[in-house]
């Protein structure tokens, strides 16, 4: 593999890892052919150290990852919510056409019920991990605006509302 390459693989890696092995990582890539094998290998190994970070040795830290804050209750449940009432609004669609009804029905109500009821829970999930790790809980919080942007949208787009 060329210098170049290399390099730019050891790039992509968080900086602490970088500061650890990259010089090491990198003598490795030289001495090892560069296919686009190894190349894709290299990618999806940055991708999973940034989502969860080597621990032990000179890294270790009370460093929390993306992934541990996924794996919160408070995180993942106000998602599967948003997601569930996006799928109902489809479902509701898909089985009815797009009609706007007088008496909002069963699937408006579980929607409603949904949307709101995971307001919340990210509300906990805000307090107790903001000022933990931040970066972390903003991109969670984020991934909670676009799922509940979704389904809003999709019943503005169907004008169910």
């Amino acid at each position: 593999m060329n210098r170049r390459l290399a390099r730019l693989l050891v790039g992509l890696y968080p900086r602490g890892w970088r500061a650890r092995y990259g010089d090491e990582f990198e003598a490795l890539l030289l001495d090892r052919p560069g296919g686009l094998e190894a190349v894709a290998n290299v990618f999806w190994a940055a991708f999973c150290e940034h989502i969860f970070p080597t621990q032990g040795g000179a890294m270790h830290r009370e460093a929390v990852s993306f992934g541990s804050v996924m794996k919160q209750p408070s995180a993942y449940l106000p998602l599967a919510m948003s997601v569930t009432a996006l799928a109902l609004v489809l479902l509701h669609v898909a089985r009815y056409g797009a009609m706007h009804e007088v008496d909002e029905g069963p699937t408006a109500h579980l929607w409603q019920l949904l949307m709101v009821l995971q307001a919340p829970v990210i509300v906990v999930f805000a307090v107790k991990w903001l000022r933990r790790a931040p970066r972390q809980a903003l991109l969670v919080l984020a991934q909670h605006v676009g799922a509940a942007l979704a389904s809003v949208g999709a019943v503005f787009f169907f004008n169910l509302g």
